[in-house]
This record gives structure tokens, sequence and C-alpha cells, in this order.
């Protein structure tokens, strides 16, 4: 379970740096704000880092967003998803929702309260995810001792 004092961990991705500044300066202070400026590089720090938030741009070199997406879902699918885009390129969105697994689809250029309670909400399911997991594997454990306990009185 996510210590409820630590920041949020967001990982925000695109091949322009001034973006990244940006994105880093706004959100610097409330929340854990790590960046990428290729896909290559975000999945690196996926790899290493536990991450709540991937926030990535559509247009990339390389490789888009929805690749990067698709890469990522093999590595840790738990980190929520959300696209920024400057085009408005409905085969992108529809990619992004069927192979990216996107939480979100954000317009280009964003509006930092529009994208932290997009941020805000995607960490609520996050933590109700990671709550209902916890939650499941504990009613594992306990069916396993009760169809022990019952296989002994069975016996007996």
């Amino acid at each position: 379970m996510e210590n409820k004092d630590s920041k949020i961990a967001v990982l925000y991705v695109d091949d322009e740096e001034n973006n990244l500044v940006s994105f880093k300066a706004t959100f610097r202070l409330k929340y854990k704000v790590y960046t990428a400026i290729s896909g290559a590089q975000a999945i690196d720090i996926v790899k290493n880092t536990p991450i709540n938030i991937i926030i990535t741009d559509q247009r990339m070199p390389e490789m888009t967003g929805v690749e990067f997406l698709e890469e990522i879902i093999k590595i840790n699918s738990d980190p929520m998803r959300i696209l920024l885009t400057g085009y408005t390129d409905m085969g992108a969105v529809i990619d992004a929702v069927n192979k990216g697994k996107i939480f979100h689809y954000l317009n280009k250029p964003w509006s930092e309260e529009e994208l932290d309670q997009t941020i805000q909400r995607a960490y609520e399911i996050y933590a109700d995810r990671k709550n209902i997991m916890e939650t499941y594997s504990k009613l594992e454990v306990s069916n396993e001792q009760l169809e022990f306990l019952l296989r002994q009185k069975l016996l007996s």
C-alpha cells in the first residue's frame, strides 16, 4: 500500500524539452515528477522506479505515445496512463484506448487545473485498484486456510 504521506509519482514523456521543463516547474511541488524525452528513456525509468501515473505525448519520433504505452503494459500495467497531444487524431485516440489502455485523453496545450484534476482522479483509481488487489489476496489466503481446516475436520 502506498504511504499516504508520499507524493504521487508522475512520469511525463514528451520529445519537446520545453514541455518537460514546464511540466516539472508546474507540478514538482505537488508530485514526485519524472520526465523523459523519449519512449526508450521512459521505459528505463518505469523499469527502475515505482510510477503511479504516466502522461505521454502522442507524436514523438521513434515511438508514438500509443506504442510507448503498449510497451509499458508489457513491463508494468499498474500505472494509470494519460495521452496528451496537440493534434486531434481520432485514430490515435482509438488506438490509445484500445492498445494503450489509457485512463484519459487530453489536448495540448494542457490546462494546469484540468491536468491536475485528471492526475488526481487517475490516482484515486490507481489506489482503489491496489486496495482491491490487496483485499483479494487476503481473501484468497483466508479461503485456503478455511479449506484446510474443513478438510482436517472432515478427516477426523
